[in-house]
């Protein structure tokens, strides 16, 4: 399977079956997703002018870093029929003429220069020279780039930490590209755990490309209101006392609240009357006691 393959398809049909509560992976569909609206409002002001502007999202492990990459790339061309209602989607004015590409570091294969390049041209619908080197790729991308782009780069620490060939000369090509070569029509949205001038010192880089991130924003919890949206998703309403228990436990957590739904669904879903779901959920919690330390 292709890199490219492995990317979440925007086109996806919300299936009846699907779980509500997805506790584990990233959210896949814009519909599942809750909450980040005032982050998702400054994220997209950036990208609704030329020149586009570069953003970094920073946040402890699991807190939704992946998910909202992806629901940046897919809502503004989901179908409004597939979205919940009243879930807001209106944030581009021209959201077709925008092409999205995310780059999930954690595959391999995205790893060596020449793949990650050829990643890039292939999900930008560009001539892929041979060999495929840094110089050729930024004369492709300089001379064919026509339309409003922004490259999500998912886990940029694990690039960083583990891949040499992305090397400073690599993205300080990658800088030059967004700042002076394609009219101002690139952005780079990043995730890390970290602040992405304190992530390259600490694994020793100093590529001016990670002071291009003029706009950052740290994820915390959900917001209250959020949080009860996303409690009330579920297909069984759930008692008042119980949401404020999974409200208390979570601290509006995201995958904290996923999680603790997810169990109070299957109680409710097998007629089981006792509190043993809080148990259960409460056990499941224990990998993510970072977020309530």
């Amino acid at each position: 399977m292709s890199p490219t393959a492995s990317v979440s398809d925007s086109n996806f049909v919300l299936e009846n079956s699907e779980t509500p509560f997805v506790a584990g992976p990233p959210v896949g569909h814009p519909r599942r997703f809750f909450g980040r609206e005032q982050q998702l409002k400054r994220l997209f002001n950036l990208l609704k002018r030329t020149p586009l502007q570069n953003a970094a999202i920073i946040g402890p492990r699991r807190s939704g870093k992946t998910s909202l990459l992806l629901h940046l790339k897919q809502v503004t061309t989901t179908p409004v029929e597939q979205l919940r209602p009243g879930q807001r989607s209106d944030w581009l004015l021209k959201p077709e003429s925008f092409c999205w590409v995310f780059v999930d570091f954690q595959d391999c294969r995205l790893g060596s220069r020449e793949g990650l390049l050829r990643y890039l041209l292939a999900c930008l619908k560009l001539p892929i020279p041979y060999p495929c080197d840094l110089d050729r790729f930024l004369e492709v991308v300089s001379n064919h780039l026509r339309i409003p782009t922004v490259i999500l780069l998912d886990e940029i620490g694990v690039a960083l930490h583990r891949y040499a060939e992305l090397n400073d000369a690599f993205w300080e090509g990658l800088r030059s590209l967004a700042t002076n070569q394609v009219g101002g029509k690139l952005s780079f949205i990043l995730a890390t755990h970290e602040s992405p001038l304190d992530l390259a010192q600490h694994t020793g880089h100093s590529s001016p490309f990670f002071n291009i991130f003029a706009y950052t924003t740290t994820l915390g919890p959900l917001l209250e209101p959020e949080a009860h949206a996303l409690i009330a998703s579920s297909p069984i309403p759930f008692p008042d006392a119980d949401i404020e228990w999974i409200l208390t436990q979570s601290s509006g957590w995201p995958i904290l609240l996923q999680i603790l739904c997810r169990e109070r669904l299957f109680s409710l879903e097998e007629g089981d009357l006792s509190d043993d779901w809080r148990e259960e959920g409460l056990q499941q919690l224990k990998p993510f006691a970072h977020l309530l330390a």
